[in-house]
């Protein structure tokens, strides 16, 4: 190969690794510094909106669940109050009919 090839292969390889710096950059610079600020800063505010959500949701949960509990008892202790009191009537009668009887 002459010295002029060999100019031109080595002059073309240049460019072609200029080429591809410039390729690189342009994409290394696409991811600036405001745009991640602004990218974090709409986390951080979707954040601030999520979080509470769920946090009120699980409070809402938690809190039916024991209402719910609570009811459950109360419908009991109702049953038992019912139960007690006719049986608290049978014994009045029991009473009374044992009374008049002597």
């Amino acid at each position: 190969m002459s010295a002029k090839v060999k100019a031109k292969n080595k002059k073309a390889k240049y460019i072609l690794l200029d080429e591809v710096e410039k390729h690189r950059k342009r994409h290394v610079d696409n991811l600036s510094f405001k745009l991640l600020l602004g990218v974090l800063f709409a986390i951080f505010t979707v954040f601030l909106i999520v979080l509470p959500d769920i946090y009120l949701k699980n409070q809402i949960y938690y809190e039916s669940r024991d209402i719910a509990k609570l009811y459950n008892e109360y419908s009991v202790l109702k049953e038992e109050n019912r139960a007690l009191k006719q049986k608290l009537e049978y014994i009045k009668f029991k009473n009374q009919v044992l009374d008049t009887i002597f």
